[in-house]
């Protein structure tokens, strides 16, 4: 396949991928109303942001789920104003995938099905373990320092955010896992999918 068919593809499935992240927090959510107004939500989109950079890697994947999750939020009111912060964060989770399952264990040349299963969950887990903590976290200090909001407000949501943030990542943890593992093989046998990064 040729560079311009290459990157088309890429493209392509970058936008399918965001399109799944966008549907998946819009539609596949439980909100939960926190006191002061706030809002925050058990979804699974963070999954496919970890999905995405494990397929495309972590600039694709990242921007997948940055794209695909910031415009969930813009059209929804209560979560708009936190579309800047929904972009840096959902693109350092695809950037933290990307790295740790291409840079490092480079899965995609791996023909091992356990050592892609083993380093495939240590990617996800190290993508969502940084948004378990980065979350709540830089959301405490966006809403006081860029929204304006008091401090008890802010460490309230962070709190409620910090508990839901970790249910969402053990839920997408096991889901990347099974969804990757059982996908990928399929798309790399259909010339769907090819090697990320360098051997």
């Amino acid at each position: 396949m040729n560079n311009k068919n290459h990157m088309l593809q890429k493209l392509a499935q970058t936008a399918l991928l965001a399109a799944l992240c966008f549907v998946s927090f819009k539609f596949l959510k439980i909100p939960i109303p926190v006191p002061g107004g706030g809002a925050t939500a058990l979804h699974i989109g963070n999954a496919f942001c970890v999905l995405a950079a494990l397929l495309l890697g972590g600039w694709y994947g990242g921007f997948a789920g940055a794209i695909g999750m910031t415009i969930a939020d813009v059209l929804e009111p209560q979560y708009i104003v936190s579309a800047p912060k929904t972009f840096i964060l959902k693109l350092c989770i695809g950037l933290i995938a990307g790295l740790v399952a291409h840079r490092i264990a480079k899965i995609s040349y791996s023909k091992d099905k356990k050592y892609v299963l083993k380093w495939s969950i240590i990617a996800s887990i190290a993508a969502l373990a940084f948004n378990v903590v980065a979350d709540p976290v830089v959301g405490y200090f966006y809403k006081i320092y860029v929204l304006g909001q008091p401090t008890t407000a802010a460490a309230i949501l962070a709190k409620f955010n910090g508990v839901t943030t970790f249910i969402n990542a053990v839920v997408s943890v096991i889901l990347v896992t099974l969804i990757y593992n059982t996908l990928a093989p399929a798309l790399i046998k259909a010339g769907l999918l090819y090697p990320v990064g360098n051997k």
